[in-house]
């Protein structure tokens, strides 16, 4: 049996399978199909596409994660030489994600000059699965960090065919990914203001790049014909397939939606009609299993969770966090104005920077400066007026 928390797995991952490797595939189509049906697309890994059954009773999500990203690293690695020599394959793999230099992550913090490639292998693998693993990230599902998971295999697509990884490669398909999201959800007809949150949930959980704002107005903007590889836009429907199902509906607009995306991209009909089907089948055969689903509205569910963890945090660090921002004057003006009006682009700027540099100051504070952080700050900053003493509106209107 394998465990994927022990030194040695990946090694033993290839023992178990060494005489009934799957056969190369050497078609793109069917090999994606396969994957799709594992729930790897999904984020919400059912099942492994290998010959020798894999047992994963008392496994974590993370544990499956791990061995469902190495079969499928393993799978494009087939799919593109046209061979399955695990030695040579785990070589390549460590050499890929090498290349890789992740911006606003640090995921191979751990230098590794020392021990098997199969072992360093193995450590990197356990970093790229658990990146958005801490305080913040636990309360919003899995599902859409490890979906992005598929990045990966493509980009090692690339590396194997290039050589190294094109510049921007990584950025550009994230990128795509969330404004193809953001797009999809205003052709929504129910619209819901957590909608927008939804965007930032995609958002906090990319790699690659840091987002701002999605300023793409129209599926034309994207340029989509930098993705030529079939399971690149494949992968860009069935991601944005899953993002309009958080409704639990695909309305005929959205349906538009996604085949205008495929014929922009050259898709077949019939893929997009295909994917929506699998869709709805996989979330709705698996749905209890999978949090993200489990709610009326899992993102109001996000968001009610992560306001508790803010309110619960700053309680605990009141007077140390009202003791800094008494000191800064500035600061102190801004909040107030907040609670009588919106403050424009520049003030918000000057609370978010000054806040973030107290955060800095009070240690259980530092979770609003890791990736995903940014995503509870609007809910610390509404909150802190509230703990401020009581004379604090009333300075305000003498000021004024």
């Amino acid at each position: 049996m394998i465990n994927p928390s022990a030194s040695g797995w990946i090694d033993k991952f290839f023992s178990k399978q060494k005489h009934s490797l799957l056969p190369v595939a050497i078609y793109p189509n069917l090999f994606y199909k396969k994957v799709r049906e594992t729930g790897f697309i999904y984020g919400h890994i059912v099942s492994f596409d290998t010959l020798v059954p894999i047992e994963t009773k008392g496994w974590l999500e993370n544990e499956i994660s791990k061995v469902a990203l190495l079969n499928t690293l393993f799978g494009i690695y087939g799919l593109t030489t046209h061979e399955n020599n695990p030695e040579n394959f785990v070589s390549k793999a460590m050499d890929f994600y090498n290349t890789m230099n992740p911006q606003g992550f640090n995921l191979f913090k751990k230098v590794l000059p020392n021990g098997s490639p199969s072992l360093n292998l193995e450590k990197i693998i356990d970093n790229r699965v658990q990146t958005n693993i801490d305080i913040i990230s636990k309360n919003f599902s899995h599902i859409v960090t490890n979906a992005l998971l598929f990045i990966d295999v493509l980009a090692f697509r690339q590396y194997l065919i290039h050589g190294t990884i094109p510049e921007k490669y990584l950025k550009k398909i994230e990128e795509t990914i969330v404004s193809v999201v953001s797009l999809a959800l205003k052709t929504k007809s129910n619209k819901s203001k957590y909608d927008d949150l939804l965007i930032k949930l995609f958002e906090a959980s990319v790699r690659y790049s840091k987002f701002s704002k999605v300023n793409i107005q129209n599926l034309e903007e994207l340029k989509l014909d930098y993705f030529s590889y079939e399971l690149e836009k494949q992968y860009l429907i069935d991601m944005t397939g899953m993002a309009l199902w958080s409704d639990g509906i695909i309305e005929k607009n959205e349906a538009y939606f996604l085949h205008k995306l495929a014929e922009l991209m050259s898709v077949s009909d019939d893929f997009v009609t295909e994917s929506i089907e699998k869709t709805n089948e996989f979330i709705t055969k698996h749905k209890k299993e999978i949090p993200y689903f489990n709610y009326s509205n899992p993102v109001k569910h996000f968001y009610d969770q992560t306001t508790q963890i803010v309110v619960t945090l700053v309680k605990r660090n009141k007077n140390r966090l009202i003791k800094e921002i008494i000191q800064s004057k500035e600061l102190m003006l801004l909040l107030a104005f907040s609670t009588r009006r919106d403050l424009n682009e520049k003030e918000k700027k000057k609370v978010k920077k000054q806040i973030l540099d107290i955060c800095k100051t009070i240690p259980s504070l530092t979770i609003f400066l890791l990736p995903g952080g940014s995503l509870l700050l609007p809910i610390l900053i509404k909150f802190i007026p509230t703990l401020l003493p009581s004379a604090f509106n009333e300075n305000l209107e003498e000021n004024e």
